[in-house]
């Protein structure tokens, strides 16, 4: 093992994490506004974006579950749900785990809605750097849950 896959000391990997951060932010910016443009065409918020995709990869789910897996509150996936529910695109079904709590899944128009706005996403993400790796993307996904992970209890506090 070479010294840079050691791992780091505390204080240089807080030194390194921030250095993501700094990256993260200004890309999540990017990428909203990126994303809020090309839903517009579509009438589609970027909220309401996120709820479709989280039913598209998971199925039915709850508004609590849809709250718990953003880290958002259940009020707003609730308008999330009620906006997309407005336009067509989700309904609620029962749940078989829980009367009080419906699952919501999406119609067939917001599985249509849903699969354009990712077809266009994976378009534009085609042409990032040519040069990366799946050992370099699976290296960003494990830093990135790693820090996700250490501020889950940001949230409960």
């Amino acid at each position: 093992m070479n010294d840079t896959d050691a791992p780091l000391p505390p204080d240089e990997l807080a030194r390194r994490l921030t250095e993501v951060y700094d990256l993260v932010g200004p890309l999540y910016r990017r990428a909203q506004r990126g994303v809020e443009q090309g839903l517009t065409a579509d009438g589609l918020s970027v909220g309401v974006r996120a709820v479709l995709t989280m039913l598209r990869r998971g199925g039915p789910m709850t508004v609590p579950q849809m709250g718990r897996a953003q880290a958002i509150s259940r009020q707003f996936v609730q308008r999330m749900v009620n906006d997309a529910a407005a336009v067509g695109l989700v309904e609620s079904i029962p749940n078989p785990a829980h009367r009080r709590s419906s699952l919501i899944r999406l119609t067939a128009g917001g599985r249509d809605a849903i699969d354009d706005v990712l077809g266009r996403e994976h378009r534009l993400l085609r042409e990032v750097g040519s040069d990366l790796t799946n050992a370099d993307v699976t290296a960003c996904l494990r830093v990135l849950g790693a820090m996700l992970t250490a501020l889950d209890h940001v949230d409960e506090g």
